[in-house]
């Protein structure tokens, strides 16, 4: 049974290649597409290349980063083809994309864009690099309703969840929106696994770090992020063998 891999990158806007190529290695047909250009603003769900990949494979398991993880999720909950989902510092609510003042949801579903959480203009980061995870926060207290209408609908993926989130994460939240799918997994198979000393970033072995990408606060660092991913691996590769 062969078990095809579509790998989303985070808003560094730069495919996995290291990560593609470990999956390769390990036997998986692995699709990293470059999924945005400038702007994550309005990507049509339908737009990820899960066609070709179920053409040739018998699963299909969809790996995301960061907006990467926030993309995965929700094809989870539309494309009844996914096995699995492995989400790495997953968000747990679709956000806002800006541009001149103009606030867009992340996503589009069927030609409708996705409720979404908005940002909130009188926040400002206090470090430099800027660390962004007080203004997630922050986001989700100013804007209850849209919070409550923006959150990722976990429980209608009905396959296998895979959770890897680190606790000092600098970016956002994850080890919090971690405990939130999980409670709206209810019994819905899901593994999650927390490091409190990793970062943002997760590096499986044989990857090296990613560097690409704006300049901000990651949180973790390099020997905390390669032990989390060596502990992670093998509950990568158990769900990828299903």
């Amino acid at each position: 049974m062969s078990t095809g891999v579509l790998l989303l990158h985070g808003s560094s806007g730069t495919p996995d290649v290291g990560r593609a190529r470990v999956l390769e290695a390990a036997g998986y047909d692995v699709l990293a597409p470059t999924w945005f250009d400038a702007r994550v603003s309005e990507v049509p769900l339908e737009s990820f290349p899960l066609d070709e990949l179920a053409a040739r494979n018998d699963r299909l398991v969809v790996m995301g980063t960061s907006f990467g993880a926030e993309a995965a999720l929700l094809l989870g909950t539309v494309d009844d083809r996914i096995d699995g989902v492995v989400a790495q510092a997953p968000s747990a609510y679709v956000w806002s994309w800006i541009e001149d003042g103009v606030q867009t949801s992340h996503w589009t579903w069927q030609g409708k864009s996705l409720p979404f959480v908005p940002f909130d203009l009188d926040w400002e980061p206090a470090e430099d690099p800027p660390a962004y995870v007080d203004g997630y926060r922050q986001r989700l207290r100013k804007f209850p309703a849209e919070a409550t209408d923006a959150e990722i609908p976990a429980e209608r993926f009905r396959g296998e969840l895979l959770l890897l989130a680190g606790g000092d994460d600098k970016v956002w939240p994850s080890a919090e929106f971690a405990e939130q799918l999980v409670r709206r997994r209810g019994s819905l198979v899901t593994e999650v696994l927390v490091s409190e000393e990793a970062g943002h970033r997760v590096i499986l072995p044989g990857e090296q770090p990613k560097n690409a990408g704006q300049q901000m606060a990651r949180g973790g660092s390099e020997d905390a992020d390669r032990a989390f991913g060596v502990r992670a691996w093998p509950h990568i590769l158990r769900l990828l063998e299903v």
